[in-house]
């Protein structure tokens, strides 16, 4: 099942809406020696299709007969553009399957596994459950609640700066610490900030990493009166990755216009405190979209903005050994956290180290 995992994770920010799946096929010597080889494996593909079950019973071919499969999800049940897995594998005439989590897709939800074991075959739930919820929280979260995993990721000094009065900002960190944010965010579906971080550093947001630039996630750009400049890199390059940009409804539809002539998507929401778009209705609308992991890369109101509607989940902090003080940049605004029972609060994952940087997780109480 770890294998079956370390497959399933190729797949993230490349399968969504769909969850990141992994299989393999074990064909065991006998019911008493559990001496096997592993005769196909698979991942689900980017986009979605084909699945990861499928892909592992095209590789084993007729070898899957008698097989045991580990899978990080339960196999789907219904018909969509392609047959169900449940109906793969029990045509292949795999013996065993066992299996992480249940789905809670409503066209799943228990269904796939039952059709398994009406044919005979015989089913194990629950190995590496806790792993199978961390490796497809955005997935399970777009299916209990409609809105993906929300990320916030921030690189500062050990007060919380993200640069200076004047703006200077690279960098921060070293640059294993900037490799690293790079691999993250290639685990993505979209990436998103407002738009004041766009018009100060004119980013570009995708994954430069060797290998992996064709794993860029959707770019996402809070920007409710559209102040975006129409020759950021973000809009020169819209037509080559996808980007959408989040504005309040009634706004100036020639800005509207020339913004979707340039390829960028443009999501309307109603306005929320201060005029800004009301980030709930923007979190939910992602997740119409089919949006299961976001990741927040500023900048300090948008941050503020989404810890005060209590829409962040995850943290990923890299800190760098430095103080700044108040000559620098705070990566949260104010967010109307007055007492010490409003603020928000996290439970630490992990600390190591990167170079000379430090790297901190933080999840929310209720994350799993």
């Amino acid at each position: 099942m770890r294998a079956a995992f370390g497959l399933a994770r190729r797949g993230l920010g490349q399968v969504w809406p769909n969850p990141a799946v992994g299989c393999i096929l074990v064909k065991f010597e006998s019911d008493t020696n559990m001496v096997g080889r592993v005769v196909g494996r698979g991942w689900t593909q980017p986009g979605g299709r084909p699945h990861a079950e499928t892909q592992a019973l095209d590789r084993a071919g007729t070898a899957a007969c008698g097989a045991t499969a580990y899978v990080t999800l339960e196999p789907c049940n219904h018909h969509g553009e392609t047959l169900p897995c449940t109906n793969a594998l029990i045509a292949a005439g795999v013996a065993r399957v066992v299996l992480a989590i249940e789905d809670p897709d409503s066209r799943v939800a228990g269904q796939g596994l039952s059709r398994l074991r009406k044919s005979g075959i015989d089913v194990t739930v629950g190995v590496g459950a806790e792993e199978a919820r961390d490796l497809n929280i955005g997935y399970l979260m777009r299916q209990n609640t409609g809105r993906p995993l929300v990320t916030l990721k921030t690189a500062t000094t050990l007060d919380g700066q993200i640069a200076t009065r004047l703006g200077e900002s690279r960098w921060i960190t070293g640059e294993e610490a900037r490799e690293h944010a790079h691999l993250i965010r290639s685990t993505q579906d979209a990436v998103m900030v407002g738009v004041g971080t766009l018009i100060a550093d004119d980013p570009q947001l995708t994954c430069r990493l060797s290998g992996l630039e064709g794993r860029s996630p959707v770019r996402v750009i809070v920007d409710g009166k559209m102040r975006s400049p129409l020759t950021s890199k973000c809009a020169e390059t819209a037509r080559n990755q996808a980007t959408w940009m989040i504005v309040s409804e009634g706004g100036d539809s020639t800005r509207i216009r020339a913004f979707a002539e340039l390829g960028i998507k443009i999501l309307e929401v109603p306005s929320g405190k201060g005029n800004y778009p009301n980030l709930v209705d923007a979190v939910n609308l992602l997740g119409t979209r089919g949006i299961t992991r976001l990741m927040v890369e500023g900048g300090a109101r948008l941050v503020g903005a989404l810890l005060n509607a209590d829409l962040i989940d995850q943290v990923i902090w890299y800190r760098a050994s430095s103080i700044m003080g108040d000559d620098g940049i705070s990566a949260v605004s104010a967010y109307d956290a007055q007492t010490l029972a409003s603020i928000r609060r996290f439970k630490r994952g992990s600390v190591r180290s990167l170079g000379k940087d430090l790297l901190e997780t933080y999840y929310r109480n209720d994350y799993i």
